[in-house]
């Protein structure tokens, strides 16, 4: 019996190892064609290349259209951490009306708030445009930053408030008798002990910033002003010969933050999920 079960288990963790280098393969390709001379990329298709080559690192690094490729990711580390800051003082806040105070209307606003989840981005894409440009904030980083300091990511207030919900109230009756207030019970008590919920929107926004390609084709329009995905995007000329090789390489570079800020927070990130979906 004991024999058939670690059969049984060498089994199942074979299937596991195959299936996650089956979806491994695609970024393992990424990486090993990244490191290929452009002649090789597309005749050799083996994961080990035959010829190792750093040029295309080196010539990704000094950029296209005389923008070096430092300015595009930095340019993305300023608007996607001005996005996660932004998402977690205005959504934690939000959450924390939700969850704990009482005004009026407020089921009828929290259930406005969860129909936007379900409006289609598309739909606001015009308004917003129109907006933004009455405001005169096309082709700067306001439409892109603002918006995040403005609870308008329902998703992420959902999540908070269910992990706040599922915080024992004692805690704010305990404070209000020695006399905390509103604002402190919500820095003091509910903050620290919702810092799953709020690593887990951290991460989330700043992958889906990080990654955005739509809105910032949109709003941005000066090279200087481009971040890592439309600078990619500068390196596949429609009317002429693509660079494959350097889009592939600075690819594997804009890769490394997401998968490094995923991997070091990835305990807190399944904590806040996990609780935030059981709690309600």
């Amino acid at each position: 019996m004991a024999y058939s079960n670690r059969i049984q288990q060498l089994v199942l963790h074979g299937i596991i190892i195959f299936l996650g280098l089956l979806m491994l393969y695609p970024i393992l390709w990424l990486i090993s064609s990244s490191l290929k001379p452009a002649n090789l990329i597309f005749t050799d298709l083996s994961l080990w290349p035959k010829e190792v080559t750093l040029d295309n690192y080196i010539k990704g690094w000094k950029g296209i259209a005389r923008v070096p490729f430092l300015t595009f990711m930095t340019n993305s580390f300023i608007i996607s951490i001005l996005c996660v800051v932004g998402n977690l003082i205005s959504c934690s806040m939000a959450a924390y009306a939700f969850g704990r105070l009482d005004f009026d209307l407020k089921k009828i606003w929290f259930a406005l708030m969860l129909v936007t989840i379900m409006l289609p981005h598309h739909v606001t894409i015009i308004p917003q445009y129109i907006l933004f440009k009455e405001l005169n904030w096309i082709d700067t980083y306001y439409p892109l930053t603002i918006p995040k300091w403005l609870a308008t990511d329902a998703f992420f207030i959902f999540l908070m408030v269910q992990f706040i919900r599922g915080l024992p109230k004692e805690l704010d009756e305990s404070a209000t008798i020695d006399g905390c207030g509103k604002i402190r019970i919500y820095w003091r008590i509910v903050l620290p002990l919702a810092v799953p919920a709020l690593i887990t929107t951290g991460i989330f926004t700043f992958i889906w910033t990080w990654d955005d390609f739509f809105s910032q084709l949109l709003y941005l329009n000066t090279a200087k002003l481009y971040t890592i995905p439309l600078g990619l995007r500068l390196f596949m000329d429609s009317s002429g010969e693509s660079n494959w090789g350097v889009l592939f390489a600075m690819s594997v570079l804009s890769l490394i933050p997401s998968l490094v800020i995923f991997f070091s927070c990835q305990k807190y990130f399944v904590e806040g999920i996990s609780t935030s979906g059981i709690k309600g």
